[in-house]
């Protein structure tokens, strides 16, 4: 039977210990060394290279150096060594990250041992494995992202916007742009429907944070 040489970084011993003892099933895998944190990975790699090791698998959040920088410093300097994240962080943006970093997969740390198996498998035989709950994770986050730059505001709404930023009442800003109070009101029921806020605070936050107050 062939053996596959694992690295695990992680700064807790007891996810450790619980993968080390899921391993110990599976007669295939041997775990060539552990880390607390990816500085420590890269120093292993550099002393004696990634030839024999097959996959890394690595927590994301560690002291030192975490796992997404762990992942780019490995692609970059060790090709041809896979990486799996094992981590409790399901997060869409992070996901992303990960996954235009080259990462080969991601699995959240309460998965059963089977897919954490199958996830290994997986990857070592040459595929991508991203687990159902970390996929779902990516595409709504990818699906809020499209949404979000698909919003198109009018020159016109850009400026009561704006006004609304800056803490202008409604008549204020119907003196301002010479326009009645109704017609702004009506601008600020629009926009609130359009960019899917609560209320004026959250516009004025949200409008920010998509930078639609650059202009």
């Amino acid at each position: 039977m062939k053996t596959y040489n694992l690295i695990i970084a992680d700064d807790h011993k007891m996810f450790i210990d619980g993968l080390m003892s899921i391993l110990q099933d599976a007669p295939e895998f041997n775990v060539t060394t552990t880390a607390k944190n990816g500085a420590q990975v890269v120093k292993y790699l550099d002393i004696n290279g990634a030839e024999d090791i097959h996959l890394l698998v690595t927590d994301l959040t560690m002291p030192e150096m975490d796992g997404i920088e762990l992942n780019s410093i490995v692609k970059e300097r060790f090709p041809g060594l896979k990486t799996l994240v094992v981590s409790m962080h399901i997060d869409g943006a992070m996901i992303d990250t990960l996954i235009r970093a080259n990462v080969d997969g991601y699995v959240p740390k309460n998965a059963e041992k089977e897919e954490l198996l199958e996830a290994i498998r997986t990857i070592i035989g040459g595929e991508k494995y991203f687990s159902t709950e970390i996929k779902k994770a990516y595409t709504d986050a990818m699906f809020a992202n499209k949404k979000e730059k698909e919003i198109s505001l009018t020159n016109r709404e850009k400026e009561v916007l704006k006004l609304i930023a800056e803490e202008y009442t409604t008549q204020e800003i119907a003196d301002e742009l010479f326009l009645s109070k109704h017609t702004i009101e009506s601008y600020r029921k629009n926009l609130i429907s359009k960019l899917n806020v609560k209320n004026l605070a959250g516009l004025t936050k949200h409008a920010i944070k998509m930078g639609l107050l650059d202009d």
